[in-house]
């Protein structure tokens, strides 16, 4: 059985609006900078290495796609007191705010709600309360900042003091869809009215604890991460941000503002199937997708191009590859499919951004991101398996997000026209 939230103003009782997208920042492994990110994906580089933040040693994978940012880096707005409390997350999710504010061109004090999504939020912080809290030797020193600047919202919030922005703040923790759902969510608010404009987007840093489970569950490929493929053994992780600015079209227009894409639909929903596994006939999958494509007015044979969920696991692929099949229906050989992860990993709560991120690349640029691992297809895909850079013509395109407990996200995105 599927449940997925409702809203009466979907049905016409109130006029919707279009969304843009006027400004991004993120981070990922592949790069610290729009240009960075969008040559690697378009390349379809590969940007794992051995895990240097914590020990592996103990670990059957030794890898993963690690963020390097600048040692020094001050943010206006934000005190090197709190620079210095929060960890790794929280930095990234503030470089790639300050990235987005500055290609959006809003101002300081602007009214925006904030709507974030992330898994762990600030695990590192809660590590290191945990080991300081067991040690032979404890000393309670700094125990009262890591249980502060551990929780989510405190990471938000130094975004939003950052900025000066006025709004009310939303943390979304809903497995490996959480940035999806953070986007869909920024995006209803501004399409039904509720807000002008809103800064949303997801954010996960590694930690030795989410490694080290995922690991033990042996979800981690001890070869390759090569999602779709006839062969592949498990996820890679990584970690990144990704943060939007989007408002009204209106709006947008109005201020002459750069126009990055459109959301045009997104649709949620839980397949109440398993803990962890997915539908193996994907469902709640097929549910999303078809209805975002009805909420942006569009057919399946409208989307030229599929950002898959694609984590390289045996029972994910086959599940999303039977969502899709089933989905596309008759267009199904027209299509192109490719997963990003085999790039830079899972992100985790930040996958749906970095993924919505990469979409808007590939519209901007007429390319479509390979999964260059995947040597064998999986014969099960009746679509197009990207997996070699090539150039594309695209006008809309949707990406999905799906999670643990049968979470599911699907967003649709159409180019700057």
């Amino acid at each position: 059985m599927l449940f997925h939230p409702t809203d009466s103003r979907s049905a016409g009782s109130i006029e919707s609006r279009r969304v843009v997208v006027t400004g991004c920042g993120l981070a990922t492994a592949l790069g610290n900078t729009w240009e960075a990110n969008a040559l690697g994906f378009r390349e379809g580089r590969s940007a794992f290495r051995g895990v240097r933040r914590f020990p592996v040693d103990r670990q059957r994978v030794k890898i993963a796609g690690e963020v390097d940012l600048p040692e020094e880096f001050p943010f206006p707005g934000v005190s090197e007191r709190d620079l210095h409390r929060t960890d790794h997350g929280a930095k990234m999710l503030l470089w790639a705010g300050e990235q987005c504010m500055a290609q959006a061109g809003w101002s300081k004090g602007s009214e925006a709600p904030l709507v974030f999504g992330t898994t762990s939020g600030g695990m590192l912080l809660g590590q290191d309360y945990y080991r300081n809290a067991i040690a032979p030797t404890s000393s309670r020193r700094k125990q009262s900042e890591r249980s502060i600047y551990y929780q989510a919202q405190r990471q938000v919030t130094l975004l939003k003091q950052a900025h000066g922005l006025i709004g009310s703040t939303l943390v979304i923790a809903n497995a490996c869809a959480s940035g999806a759902n953070a986007i869909g969510l920024a995006w209803q608010l501004v399409r039904f009215g509720q807000a002008e404009r809103a800064l949303c987007g997801g954010y996960d840093a590694l930690c030795e604890l989410v490694f080290a489970g995922f690991d033990s569950l042996q979800a981690l490929s001890p070869t390759v991460c090569r999602p779709f493929d006839e062969h592949r053994d498990g996820l890679a992780l990584g970690e990144g941000a990704a943060v939007f600015a989007i408002e009204t079209l209106a709006g947008a227009k109005a201020r002459g503002a750069r126009i990055l894409g459109e959301i045009c639909g997104y649709a949620a929903g839980t397949d109440c199937h398993h803990l962890t596994q997915p539908h193996p006939c994907g469902l709640a999958a097929v549910d999303t997708m078809t209805r975002a494509c009805a909420v942006a007015g569009l057919s399946p044979g409208e989307i030229q191009y599929v950002n898959a969920h694609g984590t390289g696991t045996p029972m994910n692929d086959a599940s999303e590859t039977e969502a899709i099949n089933c989905w596309a229906g008759n267009t199904v050989g027209d299509l192109r499919v490719s997963s990003t992860k085999a790039s830079v990993g899972h992100l985790l709560g930040a996958a749906g951004a970095v993924e919505v991120a990469v979409c808007l690349m590939a519209l901007q640029g007429q390319w479509l991101p390979p999964t260059r691992t995947c040597r064998k297809p999986d014969p099960a895909c009746r679509f197009g398996l990207i997996t070699e850079p090539q150039a594309a013509s695209l006008n809309h395109v949707i990406t999905n997000s799906f999670g643990f407990g049968g979470a599911n996200a699907s967003l649709v995105l159409g180019g700057a026209g």
